[in-house]
C-alpha cells in the first residue's frame, strides 16, 4: 500500500506537469517509469509511514463520506424549505426566500463547526416575481384555457401586460421541425417580422438566438406580447421553462408547447384569424443574496474551489437541484477535518447563491477577484445533481474530444483525474458538454480549468445509455427537474454514493497535489458561445 501510494502521487503530479510541457503520451510514459523506479528506491524516504494526509490514495476519506451523512444534510436542507411554505404556498429554497436564507446559515454554522475560515459574501440581484398567476387562452376560432405548467409557462423577466389581439407568425418556423436542435431560426432578425400588424401577438418557434434577441425584435416590430413554443425534436417538446434575462422585458413573453404552437400555426397557414388572451403581471424585486466561501489552509496560489449552487428554483425545494451537490461537498469537507487531513493547497469550498436566476453569486465572486486572487485559483470543480433518479454518471468533457467544446488549457486533465477514478471502480462514465448550465461558467470565461460531475437534468436516457447505467429509456433523467417534487424522495441513492466518492476523490487528489493544472490559457471559442442556459433556466 505505502508504494502504491508513492506511484499513484508520481502518475497525477506527473499527469498535470507534463501535460503543461506538452510531453506526448510515449515521453510521458518514459518519464514517468523513471521516476516511479526512483520512488520505489526511495519509498521510506518519500512516503513515511502512517502519513495518509499527504497520499492520493482517497479510499479512508471515500468511506468516510457516506450516503448517510449527506443525507443528513439534505434532510436539513428540506426542512429549510418547508419553512417556506407560509410565503410561496409550498416548499422552496429560491433565492429570497427563508429556506435559501436558513439554507446558508446553516452551511457557514456547519464549516465553522468543522474548523474552516468561514466568510460571507454579500450581493443583491433583481429578482423576477409573479404577483399574479398568468393567464392564456385562445379566444377564436377554437376557445381554448390553456393550463400553466403544462401547456405554457411565464418566461422569466417577462414584461406585464394584458392583452388580447390578433396571433402572426414569423417567418423560418420549421414543422416538422428539422433532425437536429435550433433548425428554426424564427424571430431571430428583423426581417422575420416583415409586414407584421403592429398590436399583434407574435407566434415565434425556439431556435438559434436567445429568447430575449426574439422578443426584443417582436418589441421593435411593435408586437403587443410574444408566444415562444419549443422547437419540436426529442427533448425539446415542452412548455419552453426560458428566461429573457434582466432587465424586464417590455411587453408579455410565454414560452409554449411544441404541440400548442404548431397547431396555432398550422390554423394561421389555414387562412383562420386566431386571437388569444395573453395576461402576466410581474416585477422585479431587488433581493439580498449570498455566497458562502469556506477556505482550509494550504498554499493560497494552488486555491482549489469546490462549487455547488444552494438555491433552488421557485416551484420546489430542489433536493436533487441542487441540494445533492451541496450536502455532497459539505460532508466531504466535514470528513476532511474529522480524519485530519492537512491539505498542500488552499481547497476553497464555495455555496453559490442566485444560480437559479443566471449564475449570479458565480459571476458575482469572480467578477469580484483581484488579479491576484484571480490567478491564484488553480481549478474550479463544480458539482450540480449528482443523484438524479434516472441517472449517468456524467463527467465534464474538459478537453471537448466527445462534445467539441473544451474548457480551458488543464480541464482535460481534471476530466481524467475524474475518469481514471470510476475506472479504477469499474464504473463507466459519459461525457457531457460545458453548454454554460451551471457555476463553472464564469470560471471558464475566465481561463480557469474546470470540471466536475452530473447525474443529469430534463433530458431524455437514451436505449444505449439504459443499457449501461439502468434505469428507464425514454424517460427524463430526474423527472421531477425543477418541480415541486424535487424533494427529499427524489434522489437516486446509488448515484449519490458513487458520485459523492468521486467528489470526494478529486477533492483530496487536488488538494494534495504539487503540480499545477496548467490552466493557463483562456477559454476555447465554443466553450460558452453556443450556450443555451443562463444558470439551469433555458436563455435560446
Amino acid at each position: 500500500m505505502l508504494l502504491k501510494r508513492v506511484t499513484d502521487s508520481i502518475r497525477l503530479d506527473a499527469l498535470l506537469s507534463y501535460a503543461a510541457e506538452g510531453l506526448n503520451e510515449e515521453a510521458t510514459v518514459r518519464r514517468l517509469a523513471l521516476m516511479t523506479a526512483v520512488a520505489l528506491a526511495t519509498s521510506v524516504i518519500a512516503a513515511p509511514a502512517g502519513n495518509a494526509a499527504v497520499s492520493t490514495d482517497s479510499s479512508t476519506l471515500r468511506k468516510a463520506v457516506t450516503v448517510q451523512g449527506i443525507m443528513r444534510h439534505q434532510q436539513a436542507f428540506q426542512g429549510f424549505a418547508e419553512d417556506s411554505v407560509a410565503t410561496f404556498g409550498h416548499p422552496t429554497r429560491v433565492d429570497g426566500s427563508i429556506g435559501f436564507t436558513e439554507s446558508a446559515d446553516y452551511v457557514v454554522r456547519q464549516m465553522r463547526s468543522y474548523g474552516y475560515s468561514v466568510s460571507v459574501q454579500n450581493f443583491t440581484f433583481d429578482r423576477f416575481v409573479e404577483s399574479a398567476p398568468p393567464v392564456f387562452a385562445q379566444v377564436a376560432p377554437n376557445p381554448t384555457t390553456y393550463i400553466e405548467g403544462t401547456d405554457f409557462l411565464t418566461m422569466e423577466y417577462s414584461g406585464s401586460g394584458d392583452v388580447t389581439a390578433s396571433v402572426q407568425a414569423t417567418n423560418d418556423i420549421v414543422i416538422p421541425p428539422g433532425a437536429t436542435a435550433s433548425t428554426s431560426n424564427s424571430g431571430c432578425e428583423a426581417s422575420d417580422f416583415a409586414g407584421f400588424t403592429p398590436g399583434n401577438i407574435a407566434l415565434i418557434q425556439r431556435g438559434t438566438c436567445t429568447f430575449r434577441q426574439k422578443v426584443d425584435n417582436a418589441t421593435a416590430a411593435g408586437a403587443a406580447g410574444t408566444i415562444i413554443f419549443n422547437e419540436g425534436q426529442p427533448g425539446r417538446t415542452d412548455a419552453v421553462d426560458g428566461t429573457l434575462s434582466p432587465p424586464q422585458a417590455a411587453i408579455p413573453a410565454l414560452g409554449t408547447t411544441f404541440d400548442l404552437g404548431a397547431n396555432l400555426y398550422s390554423l394561421l397557414q389555414a387562412g383562420q384569424t386566431v386571437s388569444v388572451h395573453i395576461a402576466v403581471t410581474a416585477g422585479v424585486v431587488t433581493t439580498p443574496s449570498v455566497n458562502v466561501i469556506a477556505d482550509s489552509t494550504g498554499r493560497a496560489d494552488r486555491t482549489v474551489v469546490v462549487g455547488a449552487h444552494l438555491d433552488s428554483v421557485t416551484e420546489g425545494p430542489g433536493i436533487n437541484d441542487n441540494g445533492s451537490g451541496s450536502a455532497a461537498i459539505l460532508e466531504t469537507a466535514k470528513q476532511m477535518t474529522k480524519l485530519g487531513i492537512t491539505p498542500v493547497n488552499r481547497v476553497r469550498f464555495a455555496w453559490w447563491g442566485g444560480e437559479e436566476f443566471g449564475l449570479l453569486g458565480s459571476e458575482y465572486y469572480v467578477s469580484h477577484l483581484g488579479s491576484t486572487e484571480l490567478k491564484n485559483i488553480a481549478l474550479n470543480l463544480n458539482f450540480d445533481m449528482v443523484a438524479s433518479p434516472n441517472f449517468v454518471r456524467f463527467v465534464y468533457d474538459g478537453d471537448g474530444s466527445a462534445t467539441g467544446t473544451k474548457g480551458p488549457n488543464g480541464s482535460g486533465n481534471i476530466e481524467k483525474v475524474f475518469t481514471d477514478y470510476f475506472t479504477t471502480q469499474g464504473l463507466p462514465t459519459a461525457a457531457t458538454a460545458f453548454d454554460g448550465r451551471s457555476d463553472y461558467g464564469p470560471f471558464i470565461d475566465r481561463g480557469i480549468p474546470a470540471g466536475g460531475l452530473f447525474t443529469g437534468a430534463e433530458g431524455i436516457k437514451t436505449a444505449a445509455e439504459a443499457a449501461v447505467y439502468g434505469g428507464t429509456a425514454g424517460a427524463p433523467y430526474d423527472a421531477c427537474y425543477h418541480q415541486l417534487c424535487d424533494d427529499i424522495t427524489n434522489l437516486n441513492r446509488t448515484a449519490l454514493d458513487q458520485m459523492s466518492d468521486g467528489i470526494a476523490d478529486a477533492t483530496l487528489q487536488f488538494a494534495m497535489t504539487s503540480s499545477s493544472v496548467s490552466g493557463t490559457s483562456k477559454a476555447s471559442a465554443t466553450a460558452t458561445a453556443s450556450t443555451d442556459y443562463a444558470g439551469t433556466l433555458l436563455r435560446k
